[in-house]
């Protein structure tokens, strides 16, 4: 039998993992050329692998959930294509790894010396309902040291994911003797506030329970949810967010778009929305003030020489996706509005390939569009801005005129310029979504697209 590997193949810059979603063939089924064999996930977007010839499916090496590198085997095909039985899923034990060979094969050596010692405590299991993978060391540790499966979810992880490494169980077992009594922590802060230090608070105790009541419902995040969430929450722990507010009247803009978007659609064949002259105005303002496009890299601060614009599109269950217009500063209005149409359509029917919610420098979300004046957006690291757009509406205004001061009624809108405060200051963020209002307020008439 000539078995041949099926490889996971590049899928986009700076992509280096995917994650197994499911099995479209099993072991022993047939498989023709270009056949998709399994589906995986990078980031957002959901991918399918084909096999490269046709044959039999004889392993698969990676299981559900599981994380694989760009260029290593996932699968096995016979290419004599003889029909052969379910071999032994050989994916338990394989967990992907970012050590060196000499600290994976210590390792190697580490857990099975660790394995072969007699275990006199209950052999803890996996927590029910946990997305984490736990490696037979781990769980060996935890089960010498009599640590619940309870325990073991809040034990924070640094490895591939949060997984919790070997030296991250024997370093919480080591402090695991100091932690105070959530009650002494309490009492210690009510008597006396000025004894109060860091090692104090930090007690290892289980999440409260949250109730639920007759009714409610549960229901359990999908991947991109849980990404998102993580994405959020690391973001906001990332960087010192500051929001500044901007009021812009955009009523030429309003006018002008009026007069051409039912020619436009005539000769385009498709709408003329805000978004693309957003995102023109944008990137306009980055080329004025450069240092809004950069990246934080430790003590280090990347200046991007691409304008790279992300823009927040919400999929069709919900979701949210990014998708990038790269070098928008060289786009002309009409090259704008059509990659922009083009990209909005396909990240809501989820087609998007990987690369193209890649290498964002500056993310625009419209929150106007579901009806809202104003938003505090978080920013989409490893940016360090984000700009988010409010609805147009009517409003009364005091205009200056040679004849006086008069209230006329005008198209006003809020921009609200999130950014990352170690490295952008309240006087650079603040200067940045003036100017971008600056653009809006003043769009020629006469603009042709």
């Amino acid at each position: 039998m000539a078995e041949n590997p099926i490889f996971v193949p590049k899928m986009g810059e700076s992509i280096s993992e995917a994650t197994v979603i499911r099995w479209l063939k099993n072991i022993g089924e047939r498989v023709e050329k270009d056949e998709p064999i399994v589906e995986i996930a990078t980031d957002k977007v959901d991918n399918e692998i084909p096999s490269p010839s046709e044959g039999v499916l004889t392993q698969q090496l990676f299981q559900d959930g599981d994380v694989v590198k760009v260029g290593e085997a996932i699968a096995m095909i016979d290419g004599n294509g003889e029909t052969v039985a379910e071999a032994p899923n050989t994916s338990e034990s394989k967990e992907p790894t970012t050590q060196s060979p000499v600290e994976e094969i210590e390792n190697q050596i580490s857990e099975a010396a660790e394995l072969a010692k007699p275990v006199a405590h209950n052999i803890v299991s996996k927590p029910e309902n946990s997305n984490r993978f736990y490696s037979p060391l781990v769980m060996s540790i935890a089960s010498q040291e009599g640590i619940p499966s309870n325990e073991l979810e809040t034990i924070t992880g640094t490895g591939l994911e949060g997984r919790v490494t070997k030296a991250d169980i024997l370093k919480y077992i080591k402090n695991r003797g100091n932690a105070v009594p959530a009650t002494s922590v309490i009492s210690e802060s009510v008597t006396s506030k000025a004894s109060f230090t860091p090692e104090k608070s930090m007690v290892v105790s289980e999440k409260p329970a949250i109730p639920v009541g007759q009714g409610d419902e549960i229901i359990q995040m999908d991947r991109v949810r849980k990404m998102i969430a993580d994405h959020m929450v690391m973001s906001m722990q990332t960087s010192p967010h500051v929001t500044s507010f901007v009021e812009a009247d955009v009523t030429n803009l309003v006018n002008w778009r009026n007069k051409i978007k039912k020619g436009f659609k005539e000769r385009e064949g498709q709408n003329l929305t805000f978004t693309p002259i957003f995102i023109w105005a944008l990137a306009k303002t980055i080329k004025e003030f450069p240092m809004i496009n950069v990246s934080v890299d430790g003590d280090k601060i990347i200046k991007k020489r691409d304008i790279n614009m992300g823009m927040a599109v919400a999929q069709k269950n919900g979701n949210l996706i990014v998708p990038v217009i790269r070098q928008a500063d060289s786009m002309n209005l009409l090259g704008l509005t059509r990659a922009v149409n083009d990209l909005a359509l396909r990240a809501r029917e989820n087609k998007l390939s990987p690369d193209e919610i890649q290498g964002g420098t500056y993310t625009l979300t419209n929150v106007g569009s579901f009806g809202n004046i104003a938003g505090t957006p978080v920013i989409n690291q490893p940016q360090v801005a984000i700009m988010a757009v409010g609805t147009i509406t009517k409003k009364p205004s005091v205009l200056e005129t040679d004849q006086g001061d008069v209230i006329a009624i005008r198209h006003k809108m809020i921009l609200s310029h999130s950014y990352d405060h170690r490295v952008v200051d309240g006087a650079l963020g603040g200067m940045f979504v003036k100017r971008v209002a600056e653009h809006l307020e003043n769009w020629d008439m006469n603009t042709e697209v």
